[in-house]
């Protein structure tokens, strides 16, 4: 029987979002925002591309033991290997220019360009994805949450070309997050989430290790308990778990439900990147928090319809 490209089939609908894919979506937006600080701090410890191949060198070895453990097959079919070649592709890409950025620029600045990732998502979505329509009530949720993002940054001083520099280089790695983020959409329901991110992984280090060999002035700059928490933060909690958990959710709901809570991220990068790195927190804090929420509010809250039961029915 001839395999049915996913890039030319309808994906299934997507159901709505339950509150406890909510809350389970929202804890992954806190741990991903936490991630910018992480980062940075490995980065005291570690050279920029040599943390990225250590960091999902572990992960893919802990992928891979749970994988084992839990009785997982890691056997592709035909039609899959290429989906994953594009995606591993862009993904090595995103992240080399995000790494590259962050490295020259503030994690809360970081967490703020990122937060323009729904917005891409949100139109390529449009378009590309059946079901995932751009609505009002979506886009209204959405400007709200930028706009609490940007009550942070209002008057701030202006940054050094170095820093502009890295800022450029997380927008590039924004836009080419939300099209890889699109792309598979279409072609995950094809796929296991594992083996997406078990197999990016192991393409991504062999690219990692060699720019660190060619670009990192150092592999290891200096070892610290903090350095190597923060590794260990990136490797576990967001590379093997939190990849793994975000792809099966985005397997079940839409692209744009999902990536809507990702202005959780920039509140959490802001306030953890104030108390931990000494980065300045603005008091428009709150202010911002109250539009993020009133748009989180606007995108997802959507109560129960209500109606008679039709005649002849039983209504219990």
């Amino acid at each position: 029987m001839r395999m049915m490209d996913p890039l030319t089939t309808n994906p299934p609908a997507n159901p709505s979002m339950t509150l406890g894919a909510s809350l389970q979506v929202s804890l992954l937006c806190i741990l991903f925002g936490a991630n910018a600080v992480a980062v940075k701090l490995a980065f005291e410890g570690f050279g920029v591309f040599s943390a990225a191949s250590i960091r999902f060198g572990i992960a893919a070895l802990v992928i891979a033991l749970w994988a084992g453990l839990t009785g997982r097959s890691f056997r592709l079919q035909p039609g899959q290997i290429r989906h994953i070649v594009v995606y591993a592709m862009l993904f090595s890409l995103q992240l080399s220019l995000f790494y590259i950025g962050l490295e020259r620029t503030y994690a809360s600045r970081g967490t703020l360009l990122i937060n323009l990732l729904p917005f891409i998502v949100l139109v390529l979505a449009h378009f590309f994805i059946p079901g995932d329509r751009i609505t009002l009530r979506k886009v209204t949720g959405l400007l709200l949450g930028f706009a609490g993002v940007l009550c942070v940054f209002l008057g701030d001083a202006d940054l050094t070309g170095r820093a502009r520099s890295g800022e450029v280089c997380i927008l590039a790695a924004t836009t080419i997050w939300a099209c890889n983020i699109v792309y598979l959409k279409r072609v995950i329901s094809t796929l296991k989430p594992f083996h997406i991110v078990f197999y990016a992984m192991l393409m991504c280090i062999p690219v990692f290790g060699l720019t660190a060999y060619f670009v990192d002035s150092a592999v290891v700059k200096l070892i610290s308990a903090e350095a190597l928490l923060a590794l260990a933060y990136q490797s576990l909690a967001t590379s093997a778990f939190g990849f793994i958990a975000w792809n099966s959710l985005l397997k079940k709901y839409g692209a744009v439900n999902l990536h809507s809570f990702v202005f959780i991220m920039p509140m959490v990068g802001v306030l953890l990147a104030g108390l931990i790195l000494d980065e300045p927190i603005h008091p428009r804090l709150l202010a911002a928090l109250a539009l993020i929420v009133a748009g989180l509010l606007v995108i997802h809250f959507n109560p129960p319809k209500h109606s008679l039961p039709p005649t002849g029915s039983d209504p219990i």
